[in-house]
């Protein structure tokens, strides 16, 4: 018998204790400059970082969500950062927003960035900040005229900072978040353009995805020839490692289900959605025999990196949250949507949630105890906190959106 949690008194309960726990572990996160600072451990700001902009407008966008949410303290939190981001992160000379604070001779103008300045401003303004409007518009504004390749129908991923050179990468993950940030945009401005450049993206990943065998090739050239062994030698690369991105392959999952109900047939990107995910399932969950999700395989499905990183577990909770709602008795053909939610969240409490010194552990080794090759501290809860709003809330184009749209139960 499949176990039903969602929408379980029990559960539910359980997930709003750790909603709130995880906006607690990051009250400090807001520096007096309105950026972000690294978190430590034990949610202490880390003076050896610098401020990372994606870290500040995703900070913002999560308590500006917590602020939807109705507990108390959120707003003030990401008013700061939206501050930030209205303020010392804006390139005044050049426009748009660098990539750190403060910007050294190396810093350049990123879409992975920009995306998050996008999801912070159309959350923000969903929430009622006028400062966040202020934001939204222009940033929509840079990510257009800079980053948007319509002949493609993609997003270039970096400039340099004086906006006169672009990179020759091409990447999807920034993509991935322009989706995410693209949908939101939709909902906070009531323009469909947004909306209907998201569900081409999402698209165009699928079908590079299913002629790949449901793996996600991550990184292309200039005109968007994929490029498998990019990064061979950094396996472990924080943001664009060598390989399938089993994380990745789920947070499509969910984004092709949210994107699909835009679509005149949603069929195709649902089923891309759930091949997705059988084959995230299939290489990335316990290969080894150990709980938990390896990092990276190769093109062959076969376990590169293994240590186990929170944001994994996240976004694999959160497309079998999404999968669940749509198919409550479907599944991967040895377990059903629901089981696999539920195995997911037994296995985030027993290792990853840390009940000492609070949040998600960042990092686990292939044996499940702490480690930090790839993410030292806990520098924000975006991830952890989404996928507990997601397990609570009905499925919709933007988070944002589904708590205005109304919690599966109410708020008490």
């Amino acid at each position: 018998m499949a176990r039903q949690w969602q929408n379980t008194p029990a559960h539910e309960s359980w997930l709003r204790t750790e909603e709130l726990g995880l906006l607690d572990f990051g009250r400090g996160v807001a520096r007096d400059d309105g950026t972000a600072a690294w978190l430590d451990d034990d949610g202490v700001p880390d003076a050896g970082h610098a401020s990372e902009t994606w870290l500040t407008a995703r900070m913002a966008h999560v308590y500006y969500l917590g602020s939807l949410r109705g507990v108390p303290g959120c707003l003030p939190i990401a008013r700061q950062l939206m501050r930030g981001l209205d303020g010392v992160v804006r390139d005044s000379v050049n426009g748009g927003w660098d990539t750190e604070v403060p910007a050294t001779e190396g810093t350049d103008k990123s879409a992975y960035a920009h995306a998050f300045v996008v999801l912070a401003g159309a959350t923000g303004t969903m929430a009622g900040d006028i400062a966040a409007l202020r934001v939204l518009d222009e940033a929509l504004e840079v990510v257009d005229a800079q980053f948007w390749e319509p002949e493609f129908g993609l997003f270039a991923d970096t400039w340099s900072r004086d906006w006169s050179a672009k990179d020759g990468y091409r990447g999807v993950n920034a993509n991935m978040h322009m989706v995410e940030a693209m949908l939101a945009a939709s909902d906070a401005t009531g323009e469909p353009k947004w909306a209907s450049r998201a569900l081409g993206v999402c698209e165009w990943v699928a079908a590079r995805a299913q002629g790949n065998g449901w793996r996600v090739p991550e990184h292309f050239d200039a005109g968007w020839v994929a490029d498998l062994e990019f990064n061979r030698e950094h396996p472990a690369d924080q943001f664009k490692p060598y390989g399938a991105t089993v994380g990745h392959a789920f947070e499509w999952s969910r984004l092709m289900m949210q994107a699909s109900t835009l679509a005149s047939d949603p069929s195709p990107l649902v089923a891309a959605a759930r091949a997705l995910f059988a084959g995230a399932v299939r290489d990335g969950w316990a290969p080894d025999g150990q709980p938990g999700f390896v990092y990276t395989t190769d093109w062959s499905g076969a376990p590169i990196v293994s240590d186990r990183l929170h944001w994994v577990a996240a976004e694999a909770i959160g497309a079998a949250a999404v999968l669940t709602a749509a198919f409550p008795e479907g599944g991967t053909g040895e377990a059903s949507y629901s089981d696999l939610y539920a195995d997911w969240w037994d296995y985030v409490a027993q290792y990853v949630v840390d009940r000492e010194r609070g949040s998600w552990r960042h990092q686990l080794d292939a044996n499940n105890d702490p480690a930090s090759s790839v993410w030292d501290g806990k520098p924000d809860i975006y991830h952890a906190y989404q996928a507990v709003l997601i397990s609570q809330l009905p499925t919709s184009t933007s988070i944002a959106r589904a708590i205005a749209d109304g919690d599966k139960k109410e708020w008490a």
